[in-house]
């Protein structure tokens, strides 16, 4: 039996009143805000932000018309599920570019392209989205994901291999690295 709340995202839906679904999923490093357009996913975020500043930011820039729905989401919850289990190494989802514009959105889709497992420098980044010499503007795009994890900027590192940062902390950085077997795992 459905619960209130998604009947109510369901008739919202039903009737175009949805314009933005949202829900949480459990990770290793805590909880995770999606959300999503009917485009597809909007946002993912990571447990060191504020979820309902980032609701309130959806609200303002893409629709007021959020409303938590998570069977929305059920396949975002599914793959990133099995990316923290070590069996998924492509996520194969729609994305909704809207929140990146520009030089930030060509980074982006840039890096949504390194495969699982490998990394890139910010100047490489730079390159692939047309301008060698923005490598700080391509830092900038990387701390401005609004997809992290599915776009996985977590794989971009400084030259010479350092980490640089991460909106999620530089130890889930690491963590997702050592997940994807980019760095070895101290314990081993």
């Amino acid at each position: 039996m459905k619960n209130s709340l998604n009947l109510l995202a369901e008739r919202a839906s039903d009737e175009g009143l949805l314009d933005v679904a949202y829900t949480t999923a459990d990770s290793p490093f805590g909880p995770l805000l999606l959300a999503a357009t009917p485009r597809g996913l909007v946002r993912v975020g990571l447990p060191s932000q504020d979820a309902s500043g980032l609701l309130a930011d959806l609200a303002a820039r893409v629709s007021p018309r959020v409303l938590e729905a998570a069977p929305r989401l059920d396949a975002a919850r599914r793959q990133l599920d099995l990316y923290f289990e070590g069996k998924l190494t492509d996520f194969d989802l729609p994305l909704d570019w809207q929140l990146s514009k520009d030089f930030r959105r060509r980074v982006l889709r840039a890096i949504a392209r390194i495969p699982y497992g490998q990394t890139r420098s910010y100047t490489q980044m730079a390159i692939s989205a047309g301008n060698e010499r923005a490598v700080r503007a391509a830092g900038t795009a990387c701390g401005s994901n609004p997809i992290p994890l599915v776009v996985p900027c977590h794989r971009v590192l400084r030259s010479g291999g350092a980490l640089g940062g991460y909106g999620g902390g530089l130890p889930m950085k690491e963590a997702l690295l050592r997940l994807e077997g980019v760095l070895e795992d101290p314990r081993r």
